[in-house]
């Protein structure tokens, strides 16, 4: 079982206090903290092997060729990938962009249709809206009940028969978690098959992946939200599809042959990855799974769901708190969003803050989703490894002070 008390000494972050109170950080759907062994491998890489990758034959260039390399070798491992089907983005949304801008644009014609959801996060929806206004494709949603789970999902695949199917793994804002599989498996008895994209950002740090056993076409998630450093995402695309994909971005390190009037591109992954990588961060990423595969990601989903059980028993029992989202914590992953009657969430974040404690408030780029709700804005509290229980109930009684503030 994880000890998320023992956990919390490898995040150095998490010993200091904010406004005089102890750091509670309940913000890890927008960013995780990260542990020493990431922090180490970026200082490691920058005072020993700092060189650019591919390139030279020198000792530096080739430490940092290995450790880039291994890194998306230990990334591949993670998720039940092959190496060549892992490629290196700036995060989640570029490496849906990727997707959008290469596959979308050669595969995808007028008419043809990309099926979403009402839960999917910006970076799962604004891509597609411009291709949309590109190429004269359809887009169309599946719609959310009131508990925050998808309606007829399964119907409404059936009835659109997309060409596309991009979803979100688990929701930022619900902290739903999809039956991505089992929708996976039942769009694969249509004919034609749709190609099936799956928004992983908020699934990664909280639940065992597989892409094989999903047997999903591509999936995009971000190092930040797993404990690795910013800046750096991964796009699994099966290899087949890969290689029928043109570049996104043309450069350096992309090709194999450059005349003056056209190029030969190398085989992926490197044909997507023009220029000079984020090398720091990408080792840095290898360091995140490293920890994560240490402790395994059963004893982390396990941990989560158990501490999202607890935070949403604790604030059913606040007065005038509306729980957006599964009542359920078996069907949902570590995010928990809410509104207070007569407090806003940016008045209720600020007091937290005052607190000491950290949430998000907004509409987590899914306005959507909120306007699906009936709300602008909610407050939200998301769980990580390192959270514990006696976080949750300093929550609550931050809670407490605001409604406490309000009133008078």
């Amino acid at each position: 079982m994880l000890d998320a008390q023992k956990i919390r000494a490898d995040f150095p972050i998490l010993s200091q206090k904010v406004h005089g109170k102890p750091l509670v950080y309940l913000d890890s759907a927008a960013t995780s903290q990260k542990p020493v062994a990431v922090i180490e491998a970026l200082k490691n890489y920058y005072e020993r092997d700092n060189a650019n990758v591919h390139r030279g034959v020198h000792a530096l260039a080739e430490r940092a060729t290995a450790a880039y390399e291994g890194a998306r070798e230990k990334v591949a491992k993670f998720i039940g990938a092959k190496n060549n089907e892992i490629v290196f983005t700036r995060g989640t949304t570029e490496s849906i962009n990727l997707a959008a801008h290469s596959w979308g644009e050669k595969f995808l014609q007028a008419g043809d249709t990309v099926l979403l959801t009402l839960m999917e996060h910006h970076s799962n929806l604004v891509p597609w809206q411009m291709l949309a206004e590109r190429k004269k494709i359809n887009l169309e949603f599946i719609h959310v009940t009131e508990e925050g789970i998808l309606e007829e999902p399964e119907e409404t695949i059936r009835r659109i028969r997309p060409k596309l199917l991009a979803l979100t793994h688990v929701s930022n804002v619900l902290g739903t978690i999809n039956p991505i599989r089992d929708l996976i498996r039942f769009a694969s008895t249509l004919d034609p098959k749709p190609y099936t994209l799956i928004d992983g950002a908020q699934a990664l740090p909280h639940l065992p992946v597989n892409v094989g056993d999903l047997d999903c076409d591509f999936y995009a998630f971000s190092s930040h939200k797993m404990f690795g450093p910013t800046g750096v995402g991964v796009l699994f695309a099966k290899e087949k599809i890969l290689k029928e994909m043109p570049p996104f971005m043309g450069g350096g390190e992309m090709i194999r042959e450059v005349y003056l009037r056209e190029s030969k591109f190398k085989e992926p992954p490197h044909k997507f990855e023009a220029g000079t990588p984020n090398i720091a961060d990408v080792i840095g990423l290898g360091a995140a799974v490293d920890y994560l595969t240490a402790i395994g990601m059963e004893n982390v989903m396990v941990h989560d769901r158990e501490l999202a059980g607890y935070a949403l028993e604790k604030l059913a029992g606040v007065n005038g708190l509306a729980i957006y989202g599964p009542r359920d914590s078996s069907r949902r992953s570590g995010a928990v969003s809410f509104n207070v009657a007569g407090i806003h969430p940016h008045d209720l974040a600020t007091v937290l803050d005052e607190e000491g404690i950290a949430i998000r408030s907004g509409n987590h780029c899914a306005m959507p989703l909120h306007d699906r709700l009936g709300v602008v804005a909610s407050a939200r509290a998301s769980f990580a490894l390192y959270d514990t229980e006696e976080e949750v109930d300093l929550l609550i009684e931050g809670i407490g002070k605001a409604q406490n503030i309000f009133k008078s």
